[in-house]
C-alpha cells in the first residue's frame, strides 16, 4: 500500500504542478485528482497500521505500558523532527522567493510524527487501564473512537471552536490556519488528518489479533466489506436534508467525507492484499513494493523535482501528454532510487571506504 500511495502521490503532485490551466478542465484531470486525494490518507492510515505492528512486538515481550509508550513516542518525535528538517531544506533551496513562514508550514511529515506521538499516548493510557485479555479490544475501540471523535470535532475546530488565542504556528497544527487568518485546505492539521492514523491503528490491531492471523483472508475481505459500508453510510449521511453542523464543508471538514475516505482506504487495503497474495505481487519483482520500502526517501527526493527549482517540467504550462511523460520519468527515477537504496542499505561504511580510498589507478 505504501507503494500505491507513492504512485498516487506522483500523480497528484505532477499533474497539479505541471498542467496548464486549460488542461485542468479536462475529465481526465478530474479523475486524476479524484484518485490523487488519497496519498495523505493512505500514508497516515499506514502509519497507524505500522504503529500497531511495532506496539504489538513490544507488547509481546511483556513490556510495561510506559516503556512501550517511550519507544513509540520517541519514533514519532523523530518523524516530526524530519518534517521540520524537510521544511528547512525546502526553504534553503527556495532561498530568495520563499517566505519565512514556510518554515512553520504544517506538512504531512509533521502530522505523521505528531499523530504517532498521540497514538503512543493513547496506547499507554489504554494499556495502563485495560490490561489482560480485554486490552486488544480496548485498543481497537479506543483507536476507532478517537478517529471518529477527531472527524466529528473538525468542523467545530475550523469554525466556532477555533483556538484563536494560540500563536498561529501552534494553532496551525490544530486547524491549518497558518498565517492566513482562516484554515487552509492545503495543509495537514491534526483535525481531521490524524483521524486516518487512528483508523489505521485500529485496523492494525485487528490484523494482529489471533482471529485476524488465523483467518487472514477473511479478515481482509471483512475490512473491505466494512469499507463499502462506511462508503455508503458517508454518502447517505451527506444526502440528508438536515446536517449536524451549521457550517457544512463536505470536501474539507465533513465527517461524512471522512467516512467515505476511510471506506475507500479499507477497500484499497483489501485489493492490495489480493494483489500480493494472488495477483502480480507473486511475480517476484514489484515496483509498488520497491517504492513502499523507500517511501520516506522517495517522498523527500521527488518533491524538489516536481515542485522545486529542479522541476523537470515548466510549471503550469504543459498539456496532459507532456505531464504524463514527466510522470513516467519521475516514476522510473524514483523506482531506480528505491532500488539503489535497497541495494546499498547496510553497506554505507563500504561505500564511504570506497570513496575515501586513494586513486585506484595510480
Amino acid at each position: 500500500m505504501r507503494g500505491l500511495a507513492c504512485v498516487l502521490m506522483f500523480q497528484t503532485h505532477c499533474y497539479d504542478s505541471w498542467l496548464s490551466p486549460g488542461a485542468r478542465q479536462s475529465k481526465f484531470f478530474m479523475y486524476s485528482q479524484l484518485g490523487g486525494t488519497f496519498p495523505a490518507p493512505l500514508f497516515l492510515f499506514l502509519a497507524g497500521v505500522s504503529f500497531a505492528l511495532v506496539t504489538e512486538k513490544l507488547w509481546a515481550r511483556n513490556l510495561p505500558p510506559a516503556p512501550i509508550a517511550r519507544a513509540t513516542i520517541r519514533r514519532g518525535t523523530e518523524i516530526f523532527a524530519l518534517g521540520l528538517l524537510f521544511r528547512l531544506q525546502e526553504y534553503v533551496i527556495a532561498w530568495g522567493w520563499a517566505p519565512l513562514s514556510d518554515l512553520l508550514r504544517v506538512d504531512i511529515l509533521n502530522t505523521i510524527g505528531l499523530s504517532m506521538m498521540l497514538m503512543g499516548l493513547l496506547c499507554w493510557i489504554v494499556l495502563s487501564i485495560a490490561g489482560g485479555k480485554h486490552a486488544r479490544s480496548a485498543l481497537v475501540l479506543g483507536s476507532a473512537g478517537t478517529a471518529l471523535a477527531i472527524s466529528m470535532l473538525t468542523p467545530l475546530m475550523w469554525t466556532t471552536w477555533r483556538p484563536r488565542w494560540l500563536p498561529w504556528p501552534l494553532e496551525s497544527y490544530l486547524d491549518g490556519v497558518h498565517n492566513r487568518g482562516t484554515p487552509q485546505a492545503w495543509l495537514f492539521p491534526v483535525f481531521p488528518w490524524a483521524g486516518f492514523a487512528f483508523a489505521g491503528l485500529a485496523a492494525g490491531f485487528v490484523l494482529q489479533s489471533q482471529p485476524g492471523r488465523r483467518r487472514e483472508a477473511l479478515t481482509f475481505f471483512s475490512m473491505g466489506a466494512a469499507g463499502l459500508v462506511l462508503l455508503a453510510a458517508g454518502r447517505w449521511l451527506d444526502a440528508q436534508p438536515r446536517q449536524l453542523y451549521a457550517g457544512y464543508d463536505y470536501w474539507h471538514t465533513s465527517p461524512n467525507f471522512f467516512l467515505v475516505r476511510v471506506g475507500m482506504v479499507l477497500v484499497i487495503l483489501t485489493a492490495s492484499y489480493a494483489w500480493c497474495r494472488w495477483g502480480a505481487g507473486q511475480w517476484g519483482f514489484s515496483p509498488l513494493a520497491q517504492l513502499g520500502q523507500a517511501s520516506l526517501l522517495v517522498y523527500w527526493v521527488h518533491f524538489e523535482f516536481v515542485y522545486g527549482r529542479a522541476s523537470i517540467l515548466p510549471k503550469h504550462s504543459v498539456n496532459i501528454w507532456t505531464a504524463s511523460i514527466g510522470l513516467f520519468v519521475i516514476f522510473l527515477a524514483m523506482l531506480s532510487l528505491a532500488m539503489l537504496r535497497k541495494r546499498f542499505k547496510g553497506h554505507g561504511a563500504e561505500v564511504l571506504a570506497w570513496f575515501r580510498s586513494p586513486l585506484r589507478a595510480s
